[in-house]
């Protein structure tokens, strides 16, 4: 014990950040995080004072320790031999056997912090990470506090057998390439960046949900055809079920999404080969110039490549006393597309080599100068203002690849890539993204993160990973330039980036620009859209940070912010648990008083105070809340139906650990919600009804373990009222667009014998199903909708040697096939929705980079075939999801990417209803956050899942709600 006066120790309970994080997708927004505690285990009584939440065990943060541990042993061994210590407050019974050690930081003063990541009999639990704090001097080690994330509740066979990794990539590449695809229909000449999509398998991951889910992680990587932007998602798939749980944001990027204005790691690069070469190896340090694309002439550290003569830009000056001696390097990747160079080092990237010291102009218009010259100014302030050697705090060498293309095209983006920067060329309008101090600061704070807090890069955590790296871009930016706090675009992020616009008119972000969590703006995380809101929701947080700043002052304001992300941020920590850190950062830093009251004032002002997230409303009623599925954004297995004043929706267990089933409940409310699908192992998805009966899919089992790829797939039905459930159908073949109304059903699946899609139907009490005849019989058929004894399906393949896609009509009584107008080639297209009068579609056939859509209508024997709302037209939408009644239209419309950039709001899928002739209603709710995955009921009733509570809720309203300001 130290001689000092020993304060009280300050107990943290154990809080959700993991269910702001995880609850939307897996309902893993269990009341608590808490340590594992194996089953056989017991664990000791909480210890006094300390009053963790429901399910909580231990604390999330401690603070005002003065134990005493080994000041001989290595810091990770002196950590966990303090935890094991004190089981009486951290209910951890064997941290060397169930913690790791993540990494470990010594600062200047003799600072310490360890953080010890969990594995659960073997195999990591994911964002589990528990952090331990010390003072490291004069011979004598204190514990001075903890936080973080441990789960004691964890009871999980990790020896189980589970599926194949094969099957879970596969899983994890059609999850992504469903949402990508926005529920619809992409035919079989459409290509598109989705179809090149490609998962790597990482392991066993435990999920922290519960007693806790096996699952297996799973790298997925491509491009977003809709932003046009690099993707890499981390997805989760239940080990038993194949079924996708949850995602994570693999690749930091500086925007959600591209304005419409228009495996190296700490290794350097040789000139000749474009390979790894040694850091700092073999050439003479000069000093050069350059000059930025703003016009300013500045210093350049290159490198003499004694060979050639030539001058690389390649800094060894900087890091010349870092143990590691690594390099700042800038290279000439104008050559590659963005989609090549994630997590790859193309051979095509060379460096950039002048013939003189003073490099010339072509090195300022591809934004090289300002590359090379921004990382070394990051480079300084991280190392003169914190005494950090480099992202890593070890010296890491920093690569920058400038002048990526998007296929040949101008790419409007920067990222990390967990190795180097990447930045895009810019176009007419905003030039290369490394032309601004601000971004470059921004993506090398991503590395800075990283290899810190490693906020995961979803939701809540997501944008606190964003919001630290604004942060700390713009104030590198406004200390390098000397621009004053009071200037009214000090908190433009990207401000600099434009040739003709105003920095206001530029900027992507502005951290002053008062948001708050009234404002949050919820995003389905099963979603590869923006991560969960990752850029959207930053500012509510990094505004925060930022009036900081403007009222303390940049010394001290970054001291705090750094201390809490290098010390107190654990990477499931959301808004509380990021507010808390900064507080308790202040506090080890001896800010108190009136200037504690500014920290805490910031995030009041903010809105983030306990409790924020039940504040925010809806102005829809509620018929099942924290449905607790991944909801992709209008993905066919997990849309509710609705009709006749029922609706059917896929349901987990509130913890998520039992399988999916479904549910039905009262469109009106009434009533209560109940499960009619069997508890059997199976998960039960995409439920429809038509108020008489519910019709789903219930997913088995693999069919045999040596085959990766094929499982069981029953359809089952049930009365409404209740009932037990009856199979009409099975198959080992995947089955989509499934379709009920009175005594028929429909479906499509691929069929063994052909090959081909196609479209069956029972009909009555028929047990064989019957294929739908097709107008051309080698073609393909999917998506089937059923009403009033017709069904309307999509039709993909040749038409007098020409291929097309056309929707048809089979009408069962007499036989007979229609086709709605001529066959086109579109780019995607939605499921077909019969009403009594027509049938309705939606089609983006234009092949142009607008993705606006056109609402096409026909009666249902084809005639009148009438766009009601033309792609071509003055008021067009992109629509991506539809849904019909016999008196209203209702669409799920994206905003244009330009709005983006307006209002994040705007980017959200919103529901906007229509007559059936297509004249505007309005906006079916003006709540904030996404709308999809839409059910029209009887007349303008609609259901749908929206994520403005930051769960997903199945909502409804009965009429639109008009015109929201």
């Amino acid at each position: 014990m130290s001689s000092r006066t020993r304060r009280t120790p300050v107990h943290r309970p154990g809080r959700a950040g993991l269910a702001a994080l995880l609850a939307v997708t897996t309902a893993l927004g269990v009341a608590g995080l808490t340590s594992p505690v194996h089953a056989e285990e017991a664990a000791p009584a909480a210890p006094a004072g300390t009053e963790p939440a429901p399910g909580t065990a231990t604390p999330a943060l401690v603070e005002g320790l003065d134990d005493a541990v080994d000041a001989s042993a290595p810091a990770a061994e002196a950590a966990r031999s303090h935890l094991a210590g004190h089981q009486e407050r951290y209910r951890i019974p064997a941290p060397d056997r169930d913690l790791v050690t993540d990494s470990v930081s010594t600062e200047a003063d003799g600072s310490e912090t360890v953080r010890l990541g969990q594995k659960y009999r073997g195999v990591p639990v994911l964002g589990a990470q528990y952090v331990v704090r010390m003072t490291h001097r004069d011979g004598k080690r204190t514990v001075t506090g903890t936080s973080g994330a441990y789960f004691t509740a964890l009871d999980v066979d990790t020896a189980r057998p589970s599926l194949p990794a094969a099957t879970a990539v596969r899983s994890a590449v059609e999850e992504i390439r469903s949402g990508l695809a926005r529920g619809g229909y992409r035919p079989a000449h459409s290509k598109s960046a989705a179809d090149d999509l490609s998962g790597t398998d990482r392991g066993l991951t435990v999920l922290p949900v519960g007693k806790g889910v096996l699952a297996r992680h799973v790298t997925v990587r491509g491009t977003d055809p809709a932003t046009r932007t690099p993707l890499v998602q981390e997805v989760y798939v239940d080990a038993a079920t194949g079924v996708a749980l949850f995602q994570s944001g693999g690749l930091p990027t500086f925007a959600a999404a591209a304005p419409a204005a228009s495996a190296v790691g700490t290794e350097g690069t040789s000139m000749r080969t474009g390979k790894p070469a040694t850091p700092g190896a073999g050439s003479g340090s000069v000093t050069g110039s350059g000059t930025l694309l703003g016009g300013r002439t500045v210093p350049l550290y290159l490198t003499k490549d004694t060979a050639t003569g030539q001058y690389l830009l390649r800094d060894t000056a900087h890091m010349a006393d870092s143990k590691q001696h690594g390099v700042i390097q800038t290279w000439d990747a104008s050559s590659v597309w963005y989609q090549d160079v994630s997590g790859a080092w193309p051979e095509s990237v060379v460096p950039f080599v002048s013939p003189t010291p003073k490099v010339g102009p072509e090195f300022t218009e591809t934004g090289a100068v300002d590359a090379h010259w921004a990382a070394g100014q990051v480079y300084d302030f991280y190392r003169d203002t914190f005494k950090r050697d480099s992202l890593d705090g070890k010296g890491m060498t920093i690569n920058s690849l400038v002048g990526v293309t998007d296929f040949g095209s101008p790419f409007v983006n920067a990222f990390w890539d967990h190795t180097k920067m990447v930045y895009g060329t810019g176009d007419d309008e905003y030039r290369s993204l490394a032309s601004d101090l601000d971004v470059v600061g921004h993506e090398m704070t991503h590395g800075v993160v990283e290899h810190t807090a490693n906020l995961v890069y979803a939701g809540q955590s997501g944008a606190m990973n964003e919001a630290i790296a604004d942060y700390f871009g713009n104030t590198i930016d406004v200390t390098v330039n000397h621009t004053p706090m009071t200037d009214p675009d000090a908190g433009l992020i990207g401000g600099d980036l434009c040739r003709t616009r105003t920095p206001r008119q530029c900027a992507f972000r502005d951290l002053n620009d008062g948001a708050t969590t009234a404002k949050f703006l919820g995003l389905p995380l099963g979603s590869s859209y923006d991560n969960g809101g990752v850029h959207m929701n930053s500012t509510i947080f990094s505004g925060a940070l930022w009036d900081i700043r403007e009222q303390l002052g940049g010394t001290l304001a970054d001291r705090i912010v750094y201390r809490a992300l290098t010390s107190y941020i654990a990477p499931l920590d959301g808004f509380d648990e990021g507010r808390d850190a900064v507080v308790a950062a202040a506090r080890s830093l001896g800010v108190k008083g009136s200037q504690l009251a500014v920290v805490k004032g910031a995030f009041d002002a903010h809105g983030i105070v306990p409790g924020w997230e039940k504040s925010l409303g809806l102005d829809s009623d509620v018929l099942m809340g924290r449905v607790g599925t991944l909801m992709s954004y209008t993905g066919s297995g997990n849309n509710p139906s609705a009709s006749n004043g029922w609706w059917a929706a896929p349901k987990s267990s509130a913890d998520s650990l039992a399988p999916y089933a479904v549910w039905v409940g009262r469109t009106d409310g009434s009533g209560k919600p109940r499960q009619v699908s069997p508890d059997d192992g199976r998960s039960h998805l995409s439920p429809v009804t038509d108020g008489k009966r519910v019709v789903w899919v219930a997913v088995g089992d693999l069919v045999s373990p040596d085959d990766p790829y094929t499982r069981t797939y029953d359809i089952l039905a049930a009365p409404v009222t209740g009932g037990k459930p009856k199979t009409l159908f099975s198959t080992t073949a995947e089955i989509s667009g499934l379709s009920v109304d009175g005594d028929t059903v429909a479906w499509s699946y691929r069929e063994a014998s052909s090959g081909r899609q196609r479209v069956f139907y029972l009909k009555g009490g028929a047990t064989v199903p019957r294929k739908v005849p097709l107008s051309r019989e080698e073609n393909q058929a999917a998506e089937p909708s059923v009403r009033d004894g017709r069904i309307a399906y999509i039709q993909d393949g040749l038409f007098d040697g020409v291929y097309g896609v056309a929707v048809e009509v089979y009408d069962i009584a007499a036989g007979t096939t229609t086709m709605l107008g001529a066959p086109s080639q579109p780019e995607w297209i939605s499921a077909p929705v019969v009403t009594a009068s027509g049938v309705y579609w939606v089609i983006d056939t234009d092949y142009t980079d607008d993705d606006f859509t056109t609402l096409r209508r026909a009666d249902i024997d084809g005639s009148h075939v009438t766009d009601l709302i033309p792609e071509k037209s003055a008021h067009p939408v992109r629509a991506y999801g539809l849904t019909a009644s016999d008196t209203a239209v209702t669409l799920t419309v994206y905003a244009s990417w330009s709005q983006v950039f307006d209002d994040y709001n705007d980017s959200l899928a919103k529901l906007y209803q229509f007559t059936p002739q297509g004249a505007p209603l309005g906006r079916v709710s003006c709540s904030h956050g996404q709308q999809a995955n839409a059910a029209a009921d009887t007349g303008r009733r609609v259901l749908w899942l929206d994520t403005t509570t930051t769960d997903t809720d199945l909502v409804t309203r009965n009429r639109p709600a008009g015109t929201c300001s």
